[in-house]
């Protein structure tokens, strides 16, 4: 009787104790939800909204990979003007360092192979890095800002021609002033974008030989004002990043004048996709300072812009730009190169920052 009636104690206490931790529970949900319902209460009151959102993504977005690359402390960084990305996915960066040459896998990070004084010889104590190409027969194409010429190298790493002669500038056949990118033909064709010292653009054919140039010093329709970067689409047109002048411009290989996109970016580096997509990295628009010998130096923003071949904006995607000496991960800070993987995956290089970085892509 004793061992019924503390059973039936306990039980009552036990259900008695269920019961306040459910009015307990109970009642915290009733606070939380009433916070919920006022601070709801107080944005309708302020909005007029009366209703929840989805929060569906429908855009694109990108990610930074902090992990990407695993470059080794004995492998060095310096200004990062030009990256690349070749049929095997493998990323080749060109810095202002030794080596300048480094290839890394897009996927994991990891150092492949680097070419350092053993291909550059004795171009490599005066080499300035600036642009970065790689052809459809895998030939590596270099611009030297520093030596006034243009590479074409073997992926082995030898030295196969070299455009413009090694020192001098100069503003002819066989020279440069300070080129800045390169783009070649399927028919191995190369147009050179002559660059800081001169405002041209130079077409040679595939041996080598001068073919014609086109170009001055303006800001009218076909001038340039720092010709900074050019590629081509699948039938021929060439796209120029007239940088000063805040616009890109349009051409057949004729040197004819067919389009000029203004008031949309300032172009810092350019490459073109399969399918003709047309990836630009800079800054938007912005007026010259009193102190700029280059406009947007530095950059009032930084940005990534995807555009089809009519100029139409396809894509937008703007990243922080980093302070000097403290840019964080996932920042830019004169963001100069940009190239895309296959998985759509953006590899972007910096002056200031002096760093290759991936963001990575997340589709809708």
């Amino acid at each position: 009787m004793t061992c019924r009636t503390g059973l039936f104690s306990g039980r009552r206490i036990s259900q008695g104790l269920l019961l306040v931790v459910a009015l307990a529970v109970f009642s915290a949900w009733g606070l939380s939800a009433a916070a919920e319902d006022a601070t709801a209460d107080a944005e309708t009151r302020q909005t007029g909204i009366t209703h929840h959102y989805p929060r569906v993504n429908l855009s694109t977005w990108y990610e930074v990979d902090p992990a990407w690359p695993k470059r080794s402390a004995d492998i060095a960084w310096g200004q990062m003007p030009a990256v690349t990305v070749d049929s095997q996915d493998r990323v080749w960066v060109y810095t202002r360092a030794i080596p300048p040459v480094q290839v890394y896998d897009a996927v994991t990070g990891n150092l492949l192979f680097t070419w350092g004084r053993e291909v550059f010889g004795d171009y490599l104590d005066t080499m300035t890095a600036h642009g970065l190409r790689i052809d459809r027969n895998g030939h590596v194409w270099l611009v030297d800002l520093g030596n006034h010429i243009v590479l074409e190298v073997s992926p082995e790493g030898k030295i196969l021609k070299v455009l413009g002669t090694p020192g001098k500038p100069g503003c002819d056949e066989k020279h440069f002033d300070k080129p800045t990118d390169l783009v070649v033909t399927p028919e191995g064709e190369v147009f050179v974008a002559d660059g800081y010292g001169n405002s041209r653009v130079v077409h040679f054919d595939a041996s080598g030989r001068y073919v014609k140039e086109w170009g001055a010093l303006g800001v009218q329709p076909g001038e340039f004002s720092l010709v900074h970067a050019i590629v081509q689409d699948s039938t021929g047109r060439l796209y120029v990043a007239d940088r000063n002048n805040a616009r890109i411009q349009v051409f057949n290989t004729e040197g004819k004048l067919l389009d000029v996109w203004q008031d949309l970016v300032v172009p810092w580096g350019m490459c073109m996709l399969p399918g003709d997509q047309l990836w630009v990295c800079g800054c938007s628009p912005m007026p010259w300072r009193d102190t700029d010998e280059v406009l947007s130096c530095p950059p009032k923003d930084q940005l990534f812009m995807r555009f089809d071949t009519t100029g139409k904006v396809r894509q937008l995607w703007t990243v922080p730009k980093g302070q000097d000496g403290a840019e964080q991960p996932g920042e830019l800070n004169w963001v100069h190169g940009i190239a895309v993987d296959s998985r759509g995956n953006i590899f972007a290089g910096d002056i200031i920052g002096s760093r290759v970085q991936k963001f990575v892509r997340h589709a809708p």
